[in-house]
């Protein structure tokens, strides 16, 4: 696939190629977090929020936050005083996140694959990722990885988009992010190209009780989730063995 020149939009596709993934997010990172605001109708403060309570992180804790991005949610995490590594493959989320976040002093960053992270076996008391596993090309192999590097009796915590049970909400979530997305993306500034991507990802992701199984097949144990804005996203916990 030919790479898009500095102006073109970049458009990553369901192959999820991680150079290509990267490049979009690098596009869209200046205005990103206000385009989710606006497309979130501001639910995505109430999700971060709700993500750092399941975190639960506590003064003296090293937490991995994958997947970062802009690092809003890595700070959501260090205003318990916690250590707090944001990592990410963009480089262009990554030096967003710096410029917004970089003066906090138990906040570091880190490029990282999530398919091949760049840390040592059992280095985190917590690991988090929120709308970036669906963004990885193996996420089974991210798990494991995650899986790798936490503690024993060390917990996780993957918030991701997933299916409403609902049918009804379902039919107009759908819609929503097929027809009126994208449009508003594009209104805010952003690469809608990128958002017909986070379309096609959302719609190919399988449900709370597939991801659940997935967790369960990487070795985390007592495996749980509870969905958020009617199912919008789905808020998964579970633990390492201690053995």
């Amino acid at each position: 696939m030919t790479p898009p020149t500095p102006d073109e939009p970049n458009r990553a596709d369901l192959g999820k190629d991680p150079a290509r993934v990267s490049g979009m997010f690098d596009q869209v990172a200046a205005g990103y977090d206000r385009t989710n605001t606006v497309m979130t109708v501001g639910n995505d403060a109430l999700w971060r929020a709700a993500t750092t309570r399941a975190v639960a992180p506590k003064k003296g804790e090293r937490i991995l936050d994958l997947g970062a991005g802009t690092a809003s949610s890595s700070a959501s995490l260090a205003a318990s005083g916690a250590e707090v590594v944001a990592a990410d493959f963009s480089p262009g989320m990554l030096a967003e996140g710096r410029r917004r976040h970089g003066a906090l002093p138990n906040l570091s960053f880190v490029q990282a694959d999530a398919m091949d992270l760049p840390f040592g076996d059992a280095e985190f008391d917590a690991v988090t990722m929120s709308y970036s596993l669906r963004n990885v090309q193996d996420p089974k192999k991210a798990l494991a990885e995650l899986f790798r590097v936490t503690k024993p009796g060390g917990r996780v915590v993957i918030n991701e988009f997933s299916t409403p049970p609902a049918p009804l909400l379902r039919g107009f979530y759908k819609f929503y992010n097929g027809q009126i997305l994208p449009r508003v993306a594009r209104i805010a500034g952003t690469n809608g190209e990128a958002y017909d991507y986070l379309n096609e990802s959302i719609r190919d992701w399988p449900d709370q009780r597939t991801l659940a199984a997935w967790m369960r097949e990487a070795g985390w144990i007592d495996v749980a989730w509870r969905n958020l804005s009617f199912g919008i996203v789905a808020l998964h916990r579970a633990r390492k063995p201690l053995a």
